[in-house]
């Protein structure tokens, strides 16, 4: 949370940033942020307090470094990939690329916040690029993501699903593209590719 104030193992004093750039779209179940770096920008200490997914929309190289000292981990995300992340410790996250990066993060807040204790969701999931995890629906939708709490697809053009009857979460993969919550049962994507989030978890 923006403001917060946590010491470093060295004693350092470290003022938290939010966990994205810009508030995309809020509500009870889920706040949705923009996340863009530059090659070469970092996006400051941090802190979830909510199991959160990633919704890649411009891949590049990634280094999240943690302020207990870990080891950093290196990512490489790609455009239409996903991770579904648990919550962790402070950390920081640095473009190492030479591309821009862009994603939605997507808040599970029916999961975190809206709770006494935050959700335990193990490890959480990631995709695996030119690997999906079961077969395209009769929709048209891509599996990017399959796991208990939540899906993701991709789906592309305009086209009329059929989603469970479950809260789901719209974001399109251009990078002012829109996001939009959306109840359950039929909708109609506009042009271009999406991502379709599927909130499987029932309300806490």
């Amino acid at each position: 949370m923006k403001g917060q104030i946590v010491r470093s193992p060295a004693g350092e004093r470290i003022v938290l940033d939010d966990v994205g750039g810009r508030v995309l779209l809020d509500n009870p179940a889920v706040r949705v942020w923009d996340v863009s770096l530059h090659p070469g920008e970092t996006h400051p200490w941090h802190l979830h307090h909510n199991p959160y997914v990633v919704l890649s929309i411009c891949g590049s190289e990634g280094r999240m470094d943690w302020l207990d000292g870990s080891e950093p981990r290196f990512l490489h995300e790609y455009r239409g990939g996903a991770v579904y992340r648990p919550l962790s410790p402070v950390h920081r996250l640095t473009n190492i690329g030479d591309r821009f990066y862009q994603n939605r993060l997507v808040e599970l807040k029916d999961l975190g916040e809206n709770l006494p204790s935050p959700v335990d969701v193990g490890p959480g999931d990631r995709s695996v690029e030119g690997q999906p995890p079961g077969p395209r629906t009769a929709d048209g939708r891509v599996p990017v993501i399959l796991h208990p709490h939540v899906a993701v697809w991709t789906v592309d053009g305009s086209r009329e699903l059929d989603l469970a009857d479950r809260p789901h979460v719209l974001a399109s993969l251009e990078r002012d593209g829109e996001v939009a919550y959306h109840p359950g049962g039929p909708v109609k994507t506009g042009a271009g590719e999406w991502f379709v989030v599927e909130l499987a978890y029932p309300a806490q």
